[in-house]
């Protein structure tokens, strides 16, 4: 039996959603599973609902294969445990079928490829974001608290005020002044 499974990062990606599940049911899925959740995320309810659902000698097909998986390792994890349970995959776009030595060596050599860009797109982020700083632009949410408000909390703090009367004075979240007051105190410890 061919089952499906289909995903999409976005709520924005519903025509990708519904062009996915258009493909497996021309390949002639009879069950198809999908997650509406970002690949890099380890939790992906509808890809364990089709794993558990599958039994040996059945198909899970995707339309490509990185819908599979969120890692290299996460994806030959998938192929291999799918593997040892009598499973086959198959991929749409390339007509991959891990059933056969061919597709299964392909397999390996596009996720080993996938991870590889992955790699790359990481590094060249990483080497933005030290040029960024570099030149004095740090990413990220800009303080909540000016220096002198910080200060003046923990003055508050030090008088005997409350952190939630803290926050209210300073018009930030208690959680604020927490994050203020653990600072203060491992940078002391320092």
């Amino acid at each position: 039996m061919k089952i499906g499974y289909a995903r999409v990062s976005t709520r924005e990606q519903r025509a990708s959603l519904q062009a996915q599940r258009g493909s497996l049911t021309d390949a002639g899925c009879a069950r198809i599973f999908e997650d509406v959740i970002s690949g890099a995320r380890s939790q992906r309810p509808g890809l364990d609902a089709a794993k558990d659902y599958l039994r040996p000698g059945d198909t899970l097909v995707v339309t490509r294969l990185d819908r599979l998986g969120r890692s290299l390792t996460d994806t030959i994890f998938t192929v291999r445990d799918l593997k040892n349970r009598d499973i086959r995959l198959l991929t749409l776009d390339m007509s991959l079928d891990s059933g056969t030595p061919a597709g299964e060596f392909t397999i390996n050599v596009l996720c080993l490829l996938a991870d590889q860009e992955l790699e790359h797109i990481r590094a060249r982020t990483r080497e933005g974001l030290d040029y960024a700083r570099k030149q004095g632009r740090f990413g990220g949410r800009p303080p909540k608290l000016s220096p002198e408000s910080q200060q003046a909390a923990l003055v508050a703090l030090e008088a005997g005020m409350s952190m939630r009367e803290v926050a209210l004075v300073h018009n930030v979240s208690p959680s604020t002044i927490k994050r203020l007051r653990a600072r203060q105190a491992s940078a002391a410890t320092e």
